[in-house]
């Protein structure tokens, strides 16, 4: 939905690092990944990159968040979420070589008309469109049957691609006119699904929005992507990922940084301001 488009192995334990105010947290998911950071120095999207650091206390930045242009690797932030199809192998192989944790943006609960796979499902699996996303239609998350193949490939293709993790975006369908009557425990097995088949992967996976269903999905998802929680009062949904020490990536369009970060960052989040079509520039809160 952000993007308008023309937009383990046998038992091994993995740890996932969050870096918030210093504090290195770790959970047991099927693949390592850092996610998000600490305050954010720099004064334009522009500056040089700086090494990994090392602690939040040593100058971690927050994470980047661009589905539109070119990626610019010079962004210093810890955490870039970029588009898989759009996002050249050697675009990710260099962030990881700039020490970046770098997770892909697929569509899981809508199709994109513009992508190369579109035309792989049947039409029967289309609902409505999209509110405000022109080319965008529902998934009938019912059809596991289809969607649960279609969806591995695109997966497999950002471990391919080195990707560290994955960002599913429109998993709420239920909670939308998507021109199916879908329940909500049509939607907690779908997006269980979706976890599983990152997992199986080595990749880990963010539960995007959907904060009706935070309690019931934080044990399968590794980390939280918000849009708005703060424009709409909805932040305090996201506790079950910070009580498990589980990173919340957030981000804000309309409000200015002194409208949020102040009650953000004091809940823990990794909070920026971009703008709505996610092109380069960033405000991250300090």
């Amino acid at each position: 939905m952000n993007a308008p488009g023309p937009g383990g192995g046998g038992a091994a334990v993995v740890r996932m690092l969050r870096r918030l105010a210093g504090v290195a947290a770790s959970i047991a998911v099927s693949a390592a990944c850092s996610i998000g950071s600490g305050p954010a120095p720099e004064a334009t999207p522009e500056s040089a990159p700086e090494s990994a650091p090392e602690s939040a206390a040593s100058g971690d930045t927050r994470w980047q968040y661009q589905l539109q242009g070119r990626v610019d690797t010079s962004v210093p932030a810890k955490t870039f979420v970029v588009d898989l199809f759009d996002t050249p192998e050697s675009v990710v192989e260099e962030l990881k070589a700039r020490g970046r944790t770098v997770i892909c943006y697929v569509n899981v609960g809508a199709s994109e008309d513009w992508r190369a796979d579109s035309a792989a499902l049947p039409a029967e699996v289309r609902g409505t469109e999209l509110e405000d996303w022109p080319g965008e239609f529902w998934y009938d998350v019912r059809r596991t049957d289809l969607l649960a193949p279609f969806l591995a490939s695109r997966f497999d293709l950002c471990r391919e691609k080195g990707f560290d993790g994955i960002e599913a975006d429109n998993v709420d369908g239920w909670t939308n006119d998507s021109g199916f009557d879908l329940t909500s425990e049509d939607q907690l097995t779908y997006n269980r699904l979706v976890a599983r088949l990152a997992h199986e992967r080595s990749l880990t996976i963010g539960l995007k929005n959907d904060l009706d269903q935070v309690a019931d999905l934080e044990p399968d998802f590794d980390f939280a992507v918000n849009e708005q929680c703060a424009q709409y009062d909805e932040c305090a949904k996201l506790e079950p990922f910070v009580r498990a020490g589980k990173p919340v990536l957030h981000v804000e369009y309309g409000l200015g940084t002194s409208a949020f970060c102040a009650e953000t960052t004091a809940r823990g989040f990794e909070s920026i301001r971009k703008p709505r079509d996610l092109t380069v520039p960033r405000e991250p809160c300090p």
